[in-house]
């Protein structure tokens, strides 16, 4: 891999991590289109981590304010602060995803060679994009959420493991589902993403002992790691500030697009 195609990559994963059109299903699909190696290990940890940076970077006050709340908290054993009961939401909603990520890793890992079935998959998530703007009340903030709406939308989290199942729109998809306002289903979505992106880099990074000369590239590394924290967090301040008012069906179109034009391509090669 070259600083240039490090960069392309870099950009869409930062673009497509929180934009709602899979970062995954892009990242298998590209370079399949163009004919480039696919990303190894080491290149997918370190833009994760990029993406990692991006939220954390734009969510950092949210997240020093849930901790603290939290551990307040826990130490009076009192959840009477809805920022305490905010965090004890995004701990049961990280459940999901950890637990099937794990059991299921090998079934998981399998879909990233077979560009056909990422293909149908971007069509499930063009599918779900649609039918929640078409179904979703959006009538509820953020502090209404309950459990049940916690544990539903860290079930969408866990389904978008599969490449081509966008994370941020299963998981904004069944906010909507679920009565939330696409403002507040956007920001509880990329909260929910940390804990997820941070454990999956971590237990990738337990992986890249057994990497042969993981430093090697070091300038394709840097270039993909910053081009996706970059990125990621212009796309974050982006998509939050679209969804204000903007529908979710532009992505649902793309995502259409995208999906039967790959399958058309799968069915010729």
């Amino acid at each position: 891999m070259d600083i240039l195609q490090a960069i392309l990559l870099g950009l869409l994963q930062g673009i497509t991590e929180f934009i709602p059109v899979s970062s995954s299903g892009h990242l298998v699909l590209v370079p399949w289109l163009l004919g480039w190696p696919e990303p190894d290990l080491v290149f997918d940890t370190v833009v994760h981590w990029g993406t990692l940076l991006a939220v954390l970077a734009f969510f950092w006050r949210d997240w020093l304010a849930l901790i603290t709340a939290w551990l307040r908290g826990l130490f009076r054993w009192n959840w009477s602060d809805p920022l305490a009961r905010l965090m004890w939401l995004l701990i049961l909603g990280s459940v999901p995803a950890a637990l099937i990520g794990y059991l299921l890793e090998g079934f998981f890992e399998s879909l990233f060679g077979e560009p056909a079935w990422v293909s149908v998959f971007l069509l499930v998530t063009a599918v779900l994009l649609a039918l929640s703007e078409r179904l979703g009340s959006r009538t509820r903030e953020i502090s209404e959420l309950r459990w049940a709406d916690a544990l539903l939308i860290g079930l969408g989290q866990a389904a978008a493991i599969a490449p081509g199942i966008s994370r941020s729109g299963a998981t904004i998809a069944t906010g909507l589902f679920r009565g939330l306002e696409r403002p507040a289903a956007a920001r509880f979505s990329f909260l929910l993403s940390t804990p997820i992106i941070l454990g999956a880099g971590l237990f990738q990074l337990l992986d890249l002992a057994s990497a042969p000369d993981p430093l090697a590239q070091v300038p394709v590394l840097i270039a993909g790691f910053l081009t996706a924290a970059i990125s990621g967090y212009i796309c974050i301040w982006a998509l939050l500030r679209y969804l204000q008012r903007g529908r979710l069906y532009p992505f649902a179109i793309y995502c259409a697009y995208v999906g039967i034009s790959c399958l058309i391509v799968a069915w010729l090669r």
